[in-house]
């Protein structure tokens, strides 16, 4: 049996605390949670498995669909010994998240039996004066971090940035960060979910139970130099991901080669893709496409962000 050559995927969901209802309200979500904080839109990770919404295989776990279509449709750049390599969603941040940090792939390896997390965030929308809160804003050391969080004082030595849409920020392993409240936010990361938290403003779940810290761990593995800000136009290249956004008006042709598969997720507006078959994409939709050397064609209005390894 052919692959399909494009598949729609459905997400899974997280009801975090601090999450709203704008997945639901902006993108019609169909999420039966009061609140969804995350809906994980392209997964295989153990904790969050997106699954399959269209072709031969719609309705077949996002893993079980890797397995049946082979690893030649990862790419040649895919690592068999590897997991699943990337996790991509959508955050809706009513709250303020908890200042965190994540472990690089040797500090995971040793401590949490999985790899670290490297991520970086797109600005789909934001309030008035929301922000996020992305490295330190002078060096700092490890037993400052520690009383600063007995003090309640942490954020005083954290980078704040005023954010807009279309904003991108990049965050190593190992930076200390927080998506503040009122930011709408795509999300692309190694897929990891592997996170320190430092501080949560004494918050308490819906059980009133505080929220676990992890400072052993996280004091650990933060960077404690200043945070040197990147500016990024159009697209974001690292060892674990490769992503551009892209805004189409009208007719656009994208190469793609083998030597990764793709994912497009639509943040805004809505249009076609083509390659081989056509396939109506919307805003807040994700689709998955194999590895392939080929032209795709993506016609309408709307802004996408394409992610690869």
């Amino acid at each position: 049996m052919s692959i399909d050559p494009i598949v729609k995927l459905f997400p899974a969901f997280k009801d975090y605390l601090w999450g709203g209802t704008k997945l639901r309200d902006i993108y019609e979500k169909p999420c039966d949670f009061d609140i969804i904080a995350e809906s994980w839109e392209l997964s295989a990770h153990p904790d969050g498995t997106s699954v399959v919404a269209s072709g031969q295989y719609k309705g077949t776990l996002f893993t079980e669909y890797l397995e049946k279509i082979g690893l030649s449709a990862l790419g040649t750049k895919y690592d068999a010994n590897k997991e699943f390599p990337l996790l991509i969603k959508l955050i809706d941040a009513k709250q303020n998240l908890s200042v965190q940090v994540h472990p690089d792939d040797a500090y995971a390896l040793q401590h949490e039996n999985g790899y670290g997390k490297t991520e970086m965030w797109y600005v789909i929308d934001a309030e008035p004066n929301a922000g996020l809160y992305v490295g330190f804003n002078r060096d700092v050391s490890r037993e400052e971090v520690a009383q600063r969080i007995k003090d309640n004082t942490i954020v005083d030595v954290l980078d704040f940035n005023l954010t807009k849409p279309g904003d991108v920020f990049f965050i190593p392993a190992g930076t200390v960060h927080a998506i503040g409240a009122g930011n709408l936010i795509c999300e692309i990361q190694q897929s990891s979910n592997s996170t320190y938290r430092l501080y949560d403003y004494d918050r308490r779940d819906k059980f009133g139970n505080q929220r676990e810290l992890h400072l052993d761990k996280a004091l650990d593995v933060l960077n404690y130099h200043k945070y040197e800000s990147i500016h990024f136009d159009g697209k974001v290249s690292c060892k674990y991901f490769n992503v551009v956004f892209l805004d189409v008006k009208g007719r656009q042709r994208i190469t793609l080669t083998n030597d990764s598969f793709y994912s497009i997720t639509c943040i805004k507006g809505s249009g076609t893709l083509t390659l081989g078959e056509t396939m109506p994409i919307n805003s807040g939709e994700t689709v998955f496409i194999p590895a392939t050397d080929a032209f795709l064609i993506v016609e309408g209005n709307l802004s996408i962000v394409i992610s690869r390894m």
